[in-house]
């Protein structure tokens, strides 16, 4: 039956070939629209390594040309007011707050130069490891014993513990930032290998990460956010309260308070718009691929009339015929559909889209295209199957 219905696609190659590429035109559409969404799934359920509900954020903007001066003991004084609070449990001191965009990088490597790493860092207080609930799998975080070290100590993720000290354990090992003069270069100690650190949220791609430790005392910046874990049941009008205690301290300030709760539903929103649009734009596509294919369906069952009534003519059934006219449009879907991956798996072979498109996203999305893809061949194929079913041999009779 199969050698038989290739045959029949093989003599109308023409006449099919308009049909396959609005059907591999639909399959690629609605893989890349598949890709991202898997890859976004795929994200979202990945660690996060921050523990963002009992958390609110506090980002400091002072005047432009009064930076932060972390000698001046503000820092300090920050904690000591914001502590006074009897909603504030805890508090800590970061580079930037979890769900924004910012980011600081550098380029890491090891001290003879080899292994160079692209990174993400931040510095953070010695007590946001506990206040975030940020998970060391090997090692220490930071302390007071920290003060005065000779060579800065870091905590790396373990994606970078992997990629620059592979096959070997990450703790005590040193690493320096690059920079063009070679005098300028630091070293860095890790003291401890944390699970993840993805600041951005849910669907930001894991990257190297570093955690430096941030002393006043060694620092010319400091950081601009504090995180303050509250009390259960703590209401926005603590927003009004924590701001005026701010303003105390320093009026000629500006501050953003947030709860980390909203910022993460902001954050998730604004991720999920690509998507959305995206997938209005495949409907609206997939739409007028559907209509093609049934009106190109329409017009083979009709051109095909003397052919179906000769079959009806030698006994094949009604259902034979429908069987026939389905099974045609679903092989043809299949070898569409194959020459599309034939293209599309050079991507994860080459690695051209890195991460993005890996060996699980590349097979989910494949997969889940083709059902699509057969859906909607299944689809418009039913009426002209039906069509064609219902066609008495007479009728062959008087085709012209």
């Amino acid at each position: 039956m199969l050698r038989h219905l290739l045959k029949l696609i093989w003599k109308r190659k023409n006449r099919h070939l308009m049909l396959s590429a609005e059907i591999l035109l639909a399959f690629l559409i609605v893989f890349a629209i598949a890709a991202f969404a898997v890859r976004s799934y795929q994200l979202y359920h990945l660690p996060l390594g921050i523990d963002y509900r009992p958390l609110w954020s506090v980002t400091l903007r002072p005047a432009a040309d009064a930076p932060i001066d972390p000698a001046s003991g503000i820092y300090t004084q920050l904690r000591s007011s914001l502590q006074s609070l009897p909603e504030v449990e805890q508090l800590a001191f970061l580079t930037f707050s979890p769900y924004r965009t910012a980011t600081m990088s550098a380029t890491v490597a090891l001290p003879d130069g080899s292994r160079a790493q692209n990174c993400h860092l931040q510095l953070i207080s010695d007590d946001l490891a506990a206040l975030a609930g940020v998970k060391l799998v090997e090692g220490r975080g930071f302390s007071a014993a920290d003060d005065g070290a000779a060579i800065t100590p870091v905590l790396i993720n373990q994606r970078m513990a992997q990629n620059l000290f592979p096959g070997r354990s990450a703790l005590g090992q040193l690493y320096v930032e690059v920079n063009l003069n070679k005098a300028d270069e630091k070293s860095f100690r890790v003291v401890g290998v944390v699970e993840e650190f993805r600041s951005h949220g849910e669907f930001m791609a894991p990257v190297n990460y570093v955690l430096k430790r941030f002393s006043p005392l060694s620092e010319k910046d400091g950081p601009e956010t504090v995180l303050l874990k509250v009390r259960p049941g703590t209401d926005r009008a603590f927003e009004a309260r924590l701001e005026r205690q701010l303003k105390l301290l320093r009026k000629d300030w500006h501050y953003e308070i947030k709860p980390l709760s909203e910022m993460r539903e902001d954050r998730l929103r604004s991720s999920m718009i690509p998507l959305a649009i995206l997938s209005v734009i495949a409907a609206f596509l997939l739409a007028m691929v559907a209509f093609g294919l049934f009106g190109v369906l329409w017009q083979n069952t009709s051109q095909r009339i003397p052919e179906i009534g000769l079959r009806r003519a030698l006994g094949a059934s009604a259902a034979d015929i429908y069987r026939q006219i389905m099974a045609e449009q679903l092989l043809l879907s299949s070898i569409a559909m194959l020459a599309g991956l034939a293209l599309l798996v050079q991507l994860p072979l080459t690695g051209a889209l890195g991460e993005s498109l890996n060996w699980q996203v590349f097979l989910a999305a494949a997969g889940l295209s083709m059902l699509l893809i057969y859906l909607l061949s299944l689809l418009c194929s039913l009426y002209p199957g039906w069509r064609a079913s219902r066609l008495h041999p007479a009728a062959a009779l008087h085709y012209e």
